[in-house]
């Protein structure tokens, strides 16, 4: 069964990941020939601008992805579409409360993009607490369910009542035609025509990504050798961070520059790519920096790091919160990095192309 009208329901096009994702994935249906809208819960976000040619933005205007109920059942009678994937929990339940309340025959396919069970433990908000308890009871009803790595599928099946060999994994499409372009974007730092080896780290700035641990390991392989540390994205440990690079006597060497809307200028340059995460769905910035042709170093974290990096085989795989393991593996790549074209070839295995026709089986129910 081909489906010509596809909705991708998320919250909004601010700059996370899973829109990221999303809207990679919309263009890639586009580019089969697809009719696909993107349907927010509130229209707004970084990303609104980078919404690609032929994909249909329909914004429900609501304050949250809850209150967007109501419009989102209107948006199903109205439209009717073939299929709607959602993403990120809230909006996987509301995808399915609202197909309940139409009445319509659309399917839902939910996709799953971190390790929810683990992140309700981590959370400090109620939503997210409650979330794998909602999902036991609703995700029943889903057509199809979908997990970024296998980690994720394996959690998924233990907090509901999907079983593993029902949930179907598929990566992330990462790998875009123009990355490649992008990367080769001019981009002023005197570090990067410094002599001295740049290491970077990209993402938010929250506990659950480590900064803190790359800091101190940072600080480890200081003592050693000279090098230049580089963080991109923004987050409420900014601050905490900053002064952490001070009591570590590291500030001199470490800058912090904020969101980057082209991160792959930065990866293409850097000597190597860190990410020190302590809890990750999949590990989109590792496939990236691959695709750039830059060596990674990923902590074994739950999630997706350890199968993108294929045990260790593609890059250095450090205990989670292990600063000096860290410092040591930062060295180790930095003195032996993996050939380039080795790192390009791994990162195919996540382009566009790839992942749209995996996720075509799944829209069309033939997965």
């Amino acid at each position: 069964m081909s489906t010509d009208r596809i909705a991708i329901f998320i919250p909004s096009l601010r700059g996370g990941g899973v829109e990221r994702v999303m809207l990679n994935l919309a263009r890639g249906l586009v580019d089969r020939g697809r009719q696909v809208d993107i349907v927010l819960a509130r229209g707004e976000g970084t990303f609104r601008d980078h919404v690609f040619e032929g994909v249909n933005v329909v914004d429900l205007d609501s304050s949250s992805v809850l209150r967007s109920l109501g419009r989102l059942t209107g948006y199903l009678r109205r439209v009717r579409p073939d299929v709607m994937l959602a993403g990120m929990g809230h909006a996987n339940l509301t995808a399915l409360w609202a197909r309940a309340l139409s009445g319509v025959r659309t399917r839902i396919v939910i996709s799953i993009h971190t390790l929810q069970g683990a992140a309700a433990r981590r959370s400090h908000h109620s939503r997210d607490r409650v979330i794998p308890f909602l999902a036991r009871i609703f995700y029943r009803t889903a057509d199809s369910i979908v997990a970024v790595s296998t980690d994720v599928a394996h959690e998924l099946a233990e907090t509901s009542i999907a079983r593993e060999e029902d949930i179907i994994v598929i990566p992330n499409p990462v790998v875009t035609p123009e990355l490649d372009a992008l990367s080769r974007v001019p981009i002023e730092h005197p570090w990067y025509k410094d002599a001295d080896p740049v290491v970077l780290g990209v993402g938010r700035l929250e506990s659950v990504k480590g900064f803190d641990v790359l800091m101190r390991a940072f600080a480890v392989l200081r003592r050693k050798r000279r090098a230049h540390l580089i963080v991109l994205g923004d987050g409420s440990l900014q601050a905490d961070l900053v002064a952490l690079s001070r009591e570590l006597g590291v500030q001199d060497d470490t800058d912090f520059l904020g969101y980057a809307a082209n991160p792959f200028a930065h990866m293409a340059r850097a000597d190597v790519l860190v990410v020190s995460s302590r809890l990750e769905g999949f590990g989109n910035v590792l496939v990236e920096a691959m695709a750039c042709g830059t060596p990674v170093i990923s902590t074994r974290c739950s999630g997706g790091p350890t199968e993108i990096l294929q045990g260790g085989a593609i890059g250095e795989l450090v205990p989670v919160d292990a600063p000096d393991d860290m410092a040591n593996a930062i060295g180790h790549t930095l003195d032996a990095p993996l050939p380039p074209d080795r790192l390009r070839e791994a990162a195919r295995h996540y382009s566009l192309d790839t992942i749209t026709s995996r996720y075509l089986e799944v829209l069309d129910g033939r997965s």
